[in-house]
């Protein structure tokens, strides 16, 4: 009987402590391999509370653009914009971008043209232009932005493992002259799965992406590579955009865009559900950073640095960059390296 008392009591006070420690900080699932890291207390929405604005820095419930007072940007026709603020309440004056030309990504391999109108409904208004919007460097600087990153500036960076200069955050412009996107990462219809060579490994049924079993069945690499990982880039809210028309099959010209990527909502918090499991758990909250919209943390190995286990930081970019130069330990047959998160 004595010691049934004690297990009960060994029980409330694990209780206790675990009812006293919520509310304060959220609790990092620790996934297999995983840490408990990661930005604690500060609101999700982080650089995006926009100097105190908050939602109303981006989405003007009035009057689009000039419910903000306008935007000083180079080229800009303020308030000239007769779709100004239609589609998700946006409050900057896109009018700059319309039809510009975006050279990305080695030297300018990757091009996209960008939406001569806001009218056209095409997703790279809403997954690229409304980033640029604030975070383009050459005709939309000045928006709100001190140009480089929020993280670095509050002091919120994992330690040792940035130099001291600014990280810029306003794309075309980050200090060179004149500046260009040639060394931002792809985004637009040229940005596709297969140029980087992972559209075999996912298909996709009515609108909704899948491992490809079938082709995955000789060495079951990336399947292995989700249940170490996850594949949140693909499985959750917004997927590599699908070519206007597909429905089914290889997702061969599925493009990214900036929203594939990052979430402007959640700056330091990725989650896993059922539809979208982390290391094949289907609940939890793991720790990221820059908004990016899954499971990254650069700090992540500070306490397992003996190359066992593979940051989710270097897992993230392996949910594309599987096969090749720098390419997941699961695609040259080493599956059980898991993610330290």
């Amino acid at each position: 009987m004595q010691k049934v008392i004690l297990i009960i009591l060994c029980v409330a006070v694990l209780v206790g402590i675990s009812a006293a420690q919520a509310g304060t900080n959220p609790t990092y699932t620790v996934a297999p391999g995983g840490t408990t890291g990661g930005i604690h207390n500060i609101d999700k929405l982080g650089a995006h509370q926009n100097g105190g604005r908050g939602c109303t820095g981006c989405h003007a419930p009035h009057s689009g653009g000039q419910g903000g007072g306008g935007n000083a940007a180079t080229g800009a026709a303020a308030f000239a914009d007769g779709a100004s603020g239609n589609d998700a309440l946006w409050g900057q004056d896109l009018t700059p971008l319309y039809g510009k030309l975006l050279a990305m990504g080695d030297n300018g391999k990757y091009v996209e043209v960008l939406p001569t109108s806001l009218t056209t409904s095409q997703p790279e208004i809403e997954g690229i232009m409304m980033c640029l919007s604030c975070h383009d460097g050459q005709v939309a600087k000045g928006g709100m932005m001190t140009g480089y990153s929020y993280e670095q500036a509050k002091g919120l960076l994992p330690a040792n493992l940035y130099g001291p200069r600014p990280i810029p955050t306003l794309l075309g412009n980050d200090g060179s002259t004149p500046g260009n996107y040639n060394n931002d990462h792809p985004v637009g219809q040229n940005a596709t799965l297969h140029a980087a060579g992972v559209d075999t490994h996912f298909t996709v049924t009515n609108g909704v992406y899948a491992v490809n079993a079938a082709a995955d069945t000789a060495t079951s690499s990336y399947t292995q590579f989700v249940a170490n990982y996850g594949a949140p880039t693909f499985f959750s809210r917004t997927p590599p955009v699908l070519p206007t028309g597909f429905v089914s099959g290889t997702p061969t010209n599925a493009y990214l865009v900036c929203t594939t990527c990052h979430t402007p909502h959640t700056m330091y918090t990725s989650t896993a559900s059922s539809t979208n499991k982390i290391a094949g758990l289907t609940a939890g909250t793991f720790p990221t950073y820059f908004f990016i919209a899954a499971p990254y943390n650069p700090g992540s190995l500070s306490v397992t640095n003996d190359g066992t286990k593979a940051s989710s930081a270097t897992q993230f970019c392996r949910q594309c960059h599987f096969s090749g130069a720098g390419g997941a330990n699961e695609s040259v047959g080493i599956f059980n390296v898991q993610t330290a998160f």
